[in-house]
């Protein structure tokens, strides 16, 4: 057993020590949000903050997120930040099919909590591993600039 603060509360899974977060968000928890993509950590779909840092969720052990607090898409929304970066999201019309986007949006949320101001560079280098098959970079790094006007 094992209790995990998500989203501001405390669940408790019985899922075994190494069992990759991921799998106990999506099937345990049921918060779809984030998506699994690639398995390996290399494409971002299933970007978590924990501890405010993003993380690849499909790639963390069960047994690390213990006494960390988790944040998923599901409450991103809730910071000043990740209301922002949304609200830009939608403005700029960002997304194309969208299955990216959960792991997009908290990529760029943790960026914006601790760089309010990024560049072009910065934000090439938060987003770096984040993939998105559609190619909406362009409009992705745009929200990004627009949800740090927004901040300030």
């Amino acid at each position: 057993m094992a209790d995990l603060n998500i989203n501001g509360k405390t669940l408790t899974t019985d899922y075994p020590d190494d069992t990759p977060l991921l799998w106990v968000l999506r099937d345990s928890l049921k918060m779809t949000g984030t998506k699994f993509g690639c398995g390996a950590g290399l494409c971002g779909a299933c970007t978590v903050h924990l501890d405010g840092q993003p993380v690849r969720s499909c790639q963390f052990p069960l047994s690390a997120a213990v006494g960390k607090k988790i944040t998923t898409i599901e409450a991103a929304h809730e910071s000043n930040v990740g209301a922002a970066v949304q609200q830009a999201w939608q403005k700029l019309d960002v997304v194309q099919c969208g299955y990216c986007q959960s792991g997009q949006i908290m990529s760029a949320t943790a960026l914006l909590a601790t760089n309010p101001t990024p560049t072009d560079a910065d934000i090439d280098a938060a987003m770096s591993g984040n993939i998105c098959r559609c190619g909406t970079y362009v409009r992705i790094r745009a929200a990004i600039h627009e949800a740090a006007k927004a901040l300030v």
